[in-house]
């Protein structure tokens, strides 16, 4: 298993995932020049022309930064296309991506050999996220560079498999760039990530409740609060199954424990202001994580734990008795 080259700048290996509404470029370039992937999704810069001037100014930051901190470089940014046939504004963002050479393009929701293609063209990589491992070949025969495994317990959009389970299936058959999403947030879970043959950990949910990230404070203070077992996972909300925050759907007049099923076919990620965004304003989204998360940070704050974590664990394991074979 190996990385391409852009990864070398991190200082931990994670990825922010780009997080609806709420990943901006505040959030994004705190996240880079703390040391890891920070993302968004190109439909939170709304109207679509505002993708072009959020690519400016990280592009223009992180050089910045670049240019006075050469011992510490900015990680590579990468932005989540969202590959539905509802969303609208598709070609455009991704023509957006191109002008501003994206190191990294995540897809979702649908993998399009031409995507890949064009972001190839431009000397970007795609990783592409999936629930499971037929998902996972599909995505790979199209030309994708990398994987993003979202396992159960993941924020938003989540699958049902455990990790051990996704990851053990597609290292079958698959050595390439691989990141895992499910509950994690802390640096002693990112290590077990690697441990069980993921490259790079996703993180999502831990990034709300820090200063740059675009949630109201409520949203924030809920993550705080919750434990795991306050995430309720539904398909009521966008027609895909994920998990979102109890006290959310409470607020907004629903039973948590008796919620309808959702339809695919209402599913909307055009380029307007549609029900859809608005649902995922007032029915908050997060993994089953939020446990490990006891305050609001910055990003830098949070990154700086991750790594104390991080290494922390490296040296419980390496402390471990070796099995001796009799």
């Amino acid at each position: 298993m190996s990385l391409p080259p852009l990864f070398d700048r991190l200082r931990l290996p994670l990825i922010g995932s780009p997080l609806f509404i709420i990943s901006g470029p505040d959030l994004v370039i705190a996240q880079c020049k703390a040391g890891i992937v920070g993302a968004f999704p190109a439909l939170n810069a709304r109207p679509q022309a505002l993708l072009d001037e959020w690519l400016h100014r990280i592009t223009e930051e992180l050089s910045a930064w670049n240019r006075d901190n050469p011992d510490r470089p900015a990680a590579p940014f990468a932005v989540n296309q969202i590959v539905h046939r509802s969303n609208d504004r598709l070609e455009a963002d991704l023509a957006t991506c191109a002008k501003w050479q994206v190191p990294i393009i995540i897809t979702s929701l649908g993998a399009r050999e031409d995507l890949n293609t064009a972001v190839h063209g431009w000397g970007g990589i795609t990783l592409h996220d999936i629930i499971d491992d037929r998902f996972a070949r599909k995505a790979i025969e199209k030309g994708a560079d990398g994987l993003i495994a979202v396992a159960a317990g993941a924020g938003g959009h989540a699958g049902r498999q455990s990790p051990f389970a996704l990851v053990q299936e597609i290292r079958q058959w698959f050595d390439g760039p691989l990141a895992l999403s499910g509950s994690m947030a802390t640096g002693g879970a990112l290590l077990a990530a690697q441990a069980m043959g993921a490259d790079l950990g996703y993180i999502g949910s831990a990034f709300i409740a820090t200063k740059e990230a675009n949630a109201v404070d409520g949203y924030k203070d809920e993550i705080v609060k919750s434990r795991a077992s306050d995430i309720v996972y539904s398909d009521l909300f966008t027609g895909v199954w994920g998990n979102y925050l109890r006290g959310s759907i409470e607020r907004a007049g629903l039973d948590p424990d008796n919620l309808p099923k959702g339809d695919l076919s209402t599913m909307n990620f055009g380029g307007n202001e549609g029900s859809k965004a608005k649902a995922w304003r007032d029915i908050w989204g997060s993994g089953q994580g939020v446990g490990a998360i006891d305050r609001v940070s910055t990003v830098a704050e949070y990154v700086d734990k991750l790594e104390r974590e991080y290494h922390a664990a490296r040296e419980r394991i390496g402390a471990l008795p070796v099995a001796v074979p009799a």
